[in-house]
């Protein structure tokens, strides 16, 4: 028999396989998803996104949710499911409740959060008890703790995880004199203690946290002069807690003692950079930026990873069940690669994804924590963010 006979017979008998195997279109169980944005959500102004700045939003995220979909195209079928996705802005976060009871009667049990922390908690408390949120770009650590919901997935991390990150760092540096300058926004507010608590539990000392006023007004200028502000004192390392990115670009060079510069800006803590160069991070962001047209950030990674551990906790299923697909994800067994060189799975005191972060510079990863030496009893990525003893969220009973 010539080869090419053979190459024949081998593709009718493939051919016949898979017409066996075929689920049709028709036959496949929707899963319904639906990508829920607020309009006039703050971190997606256009001088923020055309800015670029470190560790915020490039962008929507629903390219990131849609290409985790192609890429899950096959997985789902071979399960007998395909994801069907909604996505729906709300003008106000008062139209929260509304807007998903309203999809909860059109079948859809599991919602994309891109929200502010106010919207996520309004849209969890509106649903019932089969829905599950995934909150893909709120960091605040209060919707791990005393607003955590069992019914709230984070794929995002905390901003605890990011300070911890950064203070495993300045420790492993010996950088342990850490002067402070702060913003006076709320977040910047919530970003300080974070950073306090971190501080506290690596030994770093905050020899002095200076707030910075956005202006001009000369009455104000001890406030508002990165300069001034960063004269005086004995420190290693200057701090920048600035989340909306209103000053913190100014000032690794306005300083005037020559010392590194992290936090908002110079070395910045995020989940996910385009420079990541292992575990197969180049194949997604390649296939990323042919989707979205831009580089993917964190906030993007995780609306990806998502869909993807929906995806994998199926694909673990004997047979395709929705109902119990989020108690699969959050089981102790479940494991996911997210191209961060560790296997991925949720802490069970909070629903959080325990995720490695990276130390970033503008076009480089330096380094990623957990950073060598810092060790914890059962999971390493547990000395990132409350640990089970420290947590305020108590989702399982016996912690």
């Amino acid at each position: 028999m010539t080869k090419s006979i053979l190459w024949m017979v081998r593709l009718l008998w493939v051919a016949s396989i898979l017409a066996a195997t075929a689920v049709h279109a028709a036959d496949l169980v929707p899963l319904k998803l639906a990508l829920i944005e607020y309009e006039d959500d703050p971190r997606y102004k256009d001088a923020i996104i055309d800015a670029r700045y470190q560790a915020q939003p490039w962008g929507r995220l629903d390219a990131a949710v849609k290409l985790a979909i192609k890429e899950s195209k096959f997985t789902a079928k071979a399960k007998g499911f395909k994801f069907e996705l909604d996505t729906h802005e709300v003008e106000t976060l008062d139209e929260l409740p509304e807007k998903i009871k309203a999809l909860q009667n059109e079948g859809v049990e599991y919602f994309l959060l891109d929200l502010p922390a106010e919207g996520i908690n309004l849209a969890v408390e509106s649903g019932d008890g089969g829905s599950t949120f995934f909150n893909i770009s709120a960091l605040d650590d209060s919707l791990r703790n005393q607003n955590c919901d069992a019914r709230l997935i984070h794929m995002a991390p905390s901003r605890r995880m990011l300070t911890d990150a950064l203070g495993q760092y300045l420790v492993s540096k010996k950088w342990r004199k850490v002067l402070v300058l702060y913003g006076d926004s709320a977040a910047d507010k919530d970003y300080l203690n974070a950073l306090q608590v971190s501080a506290k539990k690596f030994g770093l000392k905050l020899i002095d946290q200076r707030l910075y006023k956005l202006g001009n007004d000369p009455r104000q200028r001890y406030q508002n002069n990165i300069a001034l502000l960063t004269a005086k004192g004995e420190y290693d390392v200057i701090y920048v807690v600035d989340s909306k990115g209103e000053f913190a670009v100014d000032v690794p060079y306005s300083v005037v003692q020559p010392r590194p510069v992290v936090g908002s800006a110079g070395l910045v803590a995020d989940w996910w950079h385009w420079a990541w160069e292992r575990n197969g991070a180049p194949q997604v962001n390649k296939r990323f930026r042919k989707k979205g047209k831009r580089q993917m950030t964190g906030y993007d990674w995780s609306a990806w990873l998502a869909v993807k551990v929906m995806a994998e906790a199926a694909l673990r299923q004997d047979q395709f069940n929705p109902a119990s697909l989020r108690a699969d994800l959050l089981s102790e067994s479940f494991k996911i690669d997210g191209a961060k060189g560790y296997p991925l799975n949720f802490r069970p005191w909070n629903n959080q994804l325990r995720q490695p972060i990276f130390l970033t510079s503008l076009n480089r990863v330096i380094d990623r924590a957990p950073i060598e030496g810092f060790l914890h009893p059962t999971n390493n990525l547990d000395v990132l963010g409350d640990d089970v003893n420290a947590s305020q969220c108590a989702l399982r009973q016996g912690r």
